[in-house]
């Protein structure tokens, strides 16, 4: 099983940057895309981006984000971040990271709690 762990949220003002982090331990050798949801109060949970393994690993990210969010994967440490700059009031939600294994099960963390206002 694989065990995930976030940190890196807050409370930030518009335009402002934020870094979240996500630690995976246990079996993590399994997992092939690590990757990081929202979800709004009242709203669904929704993608925001995702990373494969390899060295040449594939990026993903939802069109809100694009440019203004980056994913990026340590394998030696097993962990994935998400570098979030200039954020806006929409960007508020708390914020999960997610592992998928090679067969497609998938593993959430527990969530952080990301707020944009002044």
């Amino acid at each position: 099983q694989v065990q995930l762990v976030e940190s890196g949220g807050g409370l930030v003002q518009p335009g402002g940057s934020l870094r979240l982090s996500c630690a995976a331990s246990g079996s993590t050798r399994s997992i092939n895309t690590m990757g990081w949801y929202r979800q709004a109060p009242g709203k669904q949970r929704e993608f925001v981006a995702a990373a494969t393994r390899g060295f040449y690993g594939n990026y993903n990210y939802t069109d809100s984000v694009k440019g203004r969010f980056t994913i990026s994967r340590d394998n030696a440490k097993d962990t994935v971040y998400l570098r979030m700059n200039s954020l806006k009031p929409e960007d508020t939600a708390v914020y999960y990271c997610s592992a998928d294994d090679s067969v497609g099960r998938r593993t959430w963390g527990q969530g952080t709690q990301v707020t944009v206002s002044s």
